[in-house]
């Protein structure tokens, strides 16, 4: 893990020499495997410059969720709801309950 965090720095130190920034508090770690192997992933914490970073399930990058089995379950499942929300609300524009 500390190689990890090692890396991590190296990647910030660059982007700092570049002009740009990494944001430690939007900084979200994945760890992906297979449904079976999952559970021997490590849960500890990574260390992103100052900050301690706790593993998740899913994470978003442009617009996509993208859940730690690459399965999508997560994406289709927010996409979904959202376009529920969308609908319910355009339903009720017109009077129309569900």
């Amino acid at each position: 893990m500390e190689t990890m965090s090692q890396c991590i720095d190296d990647v910030q130190s660059w982007m700092h020499a570049n002009r740009l920034q990494l944001n430690p508090a939007k900084t979200e770690i994945l760890w992906s495997a297979t449904g079976r192997r999952l559970h021997q992933l490590p849960q500890l914490p990574l260390r992103v410059c100052r900050y301690l970073v706790l593993p998740t399930a899913a994470v978003r990058d442009l617009g996509v969720f993208i859940d730690a089995d690459l399965s999508m379950k997560t994406h289709v499942a927010r996409t979904v709801s959202a376009c529920f929300a969308v609908l319910l609300a355009w339903l009720s524009g017109w009077g129309v309950g569900l």
